[in-house]
């Protein structure tokens, strides 16, 4: 059987699993995840519940999830219910989607924690750059 770099896992509806995931392959979820999800890309099914971190480059969410998003390219569908701060580059949400948390593209993310600012020495009036925190 040929080798593929691609690979798919699915936890299917009767799997409760208690710990963080992380997985170069893509993720298909029906069951319970409590702990931190990492992966390439990431399918919830309805009926799925996540308590935890979600973090990768496409996810495509439709259960509940209680814990924080970074995706490249999010997709919420309408039966999804999120609680937590979404953060994403391309989003797209079907009406009936609930979400209880904040928006922010991942660019104003990233420039908000390493935007540096010139900052004058006051005896000598040189400018040096700090890092804002």
């Amino acid at each position: 059987m040929p080798s593929s770099n691609s690979t798919f896992s699915v936890l299917g509806s009767d799997v409760v699993i208690k710990g963080d995931i992380s997985a170069s392959a893509d993720l298909h979820i029906d069951g319970t995840v409590e702990g931190d999800i990492k992966c390439a890309s990431i399918v919830q099914g309805e009926g799925s519940n996540i308590s935890g971190s979600v973090m990768a480059e496409t996810a495509r969410l439709s259960g509940k999830v209680a814990g924080s998003i970074t995706a490249r390219e999010l997709v919420i569908l309408k039966s999804a219910f999120i609680e937590g701060d979404v953060h994403y580059d391309a989003l797209t949400i079907e009406q009936g989607a609930q979400v209880d948390g904040r928006f922010a593209p991942n660019a104003q993310r990233q420039a908000k924690n390493e935007t540096p600012r010139p900052v004058k020495k006051p005896d000598t009036g040189e400018e040096k750059l700090q890092i804002a925190s």
